[in-house]
């Protein structure tokens, strides 16, 4: 009992003991914000999949989207609903996330510059799905290499030859040369 008494009387800060914040109302304010905590995580994870799901049968539906840039951009914004809901249920409980918005936007950015051919490559074949210079089913000649569009994916183009040949261009080669 006296272990107890002194963990009570123990200090913590500004003159405040361990016994002075366990008290009801602290408590029930501590169980609100748990809660309150608990209801967030439930609608961010629900609306992140309400949105994943419809971003998919709408670019299912469409004849402009390829199915893969579909899922990509399905996932993007998954995350990125994921990523804003940690931030409000940890801004929930006092932390102070303008640090955190920071650091992952300097992540963000190093990722970014890390990823610059790959990122410029996935650009290059946005632009291709979306502006459709090019389609299945045409004969092209790009930089030289010549043959039938077979795919359009979202990091390379596939080509066959006329002699049946499969040739795969990075789309980034494709969009930035000239398409005979």
């Amino acid at each position: 009992m006296e272990y107890l008494d002194q963990l009570m009387s123990f200090e913590i800060a500004s003159g405040k003991t361990v016994g002075d914040l366990l008290t009801i109302d602290f408590l029930l304010g501590v169980a609100g914000q748990v809660v309150l905590a608990a209801i967030i995580l439930i609608v961010g994870f629900f609306v992140a999949g309400f949105v994943k799901r419809r971003i998919m049968r709408l670019t299912d539906r469409s004849r402009h989207f390829d199915k893969t840039m579909g899922s990509f951009l399905a996932n993007v914004a998954r995350y990125g609903i994921l990523a804003l809901t940690i931030i409000f249920v940890l801004q929930q409980f006092g932390f102070q996330t303008t640090s955190l918005v920071a650091l992952l936007g300097a992540a963000g950015l190093a990722i970014g510059l890390a990823l610059q051919g790959v990122l410029g490559g996935v650009a290059a074949g946005v632009m291709l799905v979306v502006f459709r210079p090019i389609k299945v089913g045409d004969f092209v000649d790009v930089n030289g290499v010549a043959g039938t569009v077979k795919d359009i994916s979202i990091f390379t183009t596939e080509l066959a030859s006329l002699d049946n040949v499969q040739i795969i261009i990075p789309n980034s080669e494709v969009w930035g040369n000239v398409i005979k």
